[in-house]
């Protein structure tokens, strides 16, 4: 399920109305060994971004972008109809050219959780399932809107033959910054997208700006404090399916609110649940449509929650990992998992389901 995107981009990337990235620093990585309420050692590397692409190991690496990115812009000019449409607004942004990008990717799986913590303040969890990947950290501090921590799957983004990962790090950034599957900003919000296996799409058309799938992602992201604002942008676009996928989203706040916005016949819908897999939560003929292990992880972390009514960062990460896909025998994995601290405003990442080795990044 692939789309050809053409965009102008640039090799050297000497760019004109993009402005980025503050001097150079080595990314700084502190290691902290702690145990677990049940005795086990687990590793927490802190780690402090770079503007330069660092890897933290094979499939996922770290970066940092300071500056104006265009995305207010993007906006302004009234945002993107399709993957295509972003692609070239980001070209138009750069100077000189890469032959042709490609957007595309088979369908995920997504596990979230959103619970009160136990030490105070609240936390959400996020499992990505998807075929062995690259994943992409992107630490943002654009000029407006608020900082973030992002993720993005750089394989979701090809450049007409040529691996993304030979093109500069400044580049990657800000095409990764078009495109991300889930994040937390300097105000704790959190999102994620998570796909719906459903042969309908999104495709609103009120005559509202134009936002696809990441975009809405970065949208939020960059402006939202709360759930209730973020609503409020949504409500604002017309959206979009990036890669013809039916998707909903998982928003998330500091206080505790947690919904699902969902599309069904490209009326916006909202739920309120601390729990999205990949199936429909809507009331009404949609309800519950997606496939049977998405039930089954909706219920694992339904029983999870009904047994804790608050939980621990350990709590949380243990509970994406009871969802994680090597519980079900297939050939996907969960190539990260994320545990977010909505009041100290930092993420824990683990990669490919080793729940011992956890790397910490600060939103601010």
């Amino acid at each position: 399920m692939k789309k050809k995107l053409y965009m102008a981009c640039m090799m050297s990337l000497v760019f004109s109305a993009l402005t980025g990235c503050s001097q150079n620093t080595n990314t700084s990585e502190n290691t902290v060994q702690t145990k677990t309420a049940e005795g086990e050692n687990m590793t927490k590397n802190i780690i402090i971004p770079d503007t330069s692409i660092t890897e933290l190991e094979d499939g996922l690496s770290v970066v940092r972008f300071e500056g104006n990115y265009g995305f207010d812009e993007f906006l302004e000019q009234g945002g993107a109809s399709s993957d295509e449409g972003v692609v070239e607004y980001v070209g138009s942004r750069l100077s000189s050219n890469i032959p042709e990008l490609l957007f595309g990717g088979n369908p995920f799986g997504c596990s979230t959780l959103s619970v009160e913590n136990t030490e105070g303040g609240n936390l959400f969890g996020r499992n990505f399932d998807w075929n062995t990947c690259n994943g992409l950290i992107i630490s943002s501090r654009p000029e407006t809107g608020y900082a973030s921590v992002s993720t993005v799957n750089m394989d979701f983004i090809q450049a007409g033959g040529l691996d993304i990962s030979k093109l500069p790090d400044t580049a990657q950034a800000i095409i990764g910054l078009y495109a991300p599957l889930d994040g937390m900003n300097e105000k704790g919000f959190a999102v994620s997208v998570n796909m719906i296996e459903d042969t309908d799409t999104i495709e609103q058309d009120t005559k509202k700006p134009d936002i696809t799938t990441t975009t809405a992602i970065r949208l939020l992201l960059d402006q939202a404090a709360n759930v209730e604002e973020g609503l409020n942008l949504l409500e604002q676009y017309d959206f979009h399916a990036s890669m013809g996928m039916m998707v909903h989203l998982a928003l998330s706040d500091a206080d505790g609110n947690s919904v699902a916005v969902e599309y069904v016949d490209n009326e916006m819908i909202v739920t309120e649940t601390p729990v999205v897999t990949n199936f429909y939560l809507a009331e009404g003929e949609k309800n519950g449509i997606g496939t049977s292990q998405s039930h089954e992880r909706f219920d694992i972390l339904s029983e999870t929650l009904d047994k804790k009514e608050t939980m621990t960062e350990t709590d949380i990460r243990d509970a994406l990992d009871s969802v994680s896909k090597d519980n079900f025998g297939e050939f996907e994995s969960t190539e990260w998992s994320i545990v977010m601290n909505q009041e100290t405003k930092e993420l824990t990442y683990y990669h490919r389901e080793n729940y011992g080795q956890g790397y910490t990044i600060s939103v601010q």
